[in-house]
């Protein structure tokens, strides 16, 4: 009788599975992502800017979970390190959810100096996040010859999304 009672309860089961997964699917939060276009886009704007003011650099361009989407050394990049300071400041900004910059100041301020505790994060400027309708979606990292032009690279490159 046991076996008779599982055999006919198996395709209710199978049956209400895909209703189950449909209700719980609607029920869960949506966000916008940074598609491999946008991605470029922001990568691009940013390397015309270091292009125009002839200040080679490394970026790179992360999704909201601070995974790589893009890569680029300019040639004559002024600092060799920026290949892995450009994608660890980017992943910063992504998961800190702010400017890499605002860590850096905190450290240098002695306001919160724990925070160089943080271990593999790159607490220098040249993070910037991605925002779209509110929300992170990603985050750009510059690594060139000052944090100044760091800044200033990055924020160009965001700035392209918006246009």
């Amino acid at each position: 009788m046991l076996k008779q009672v599982r055999q006919a309860a198996l395709p209710i089961v199978f049956a209400m599975s895909p209703c189950a997964a449909v209700v719980h699917a609607a029920s869960l939060p949506s966000r916008p992502i940074l598609t491999l276009e946008a991605a470029r886009k922001v990568a691009g704007a940013a390397e015309a800017k270091a292009e125009a003011e002839g200040w080679p650099c490394v970026i790179s361009v992360v999704d909201g979970d601070g995974l790589p989407i893009i890569l680029e050394r300019m040639d004559n990049a002024a600092v060799l390190a920026g290949v892995d300071l450009a994608p660890g400041k980017a992943r910063t900004a992504a998961l800190f959810r702010r400017e890499s910059g605002v860590l850096e100041d905190a450290i240098n301020s002695g306001k919160r100096p724990a925070v160089a505790t943080a271990r593999g994060f790159v607490l220098m400027r040249g993070g910037v996040p991605i925002v779209l309708d509110d929300q992170v979606v990603g985050a750009i990292g510059v690594s060139s010859d000052t944090p100044d032009h760091d800044e200033v690279i990055a924020k160009t490159g965001t700035a392209a999304l918006s246009r």
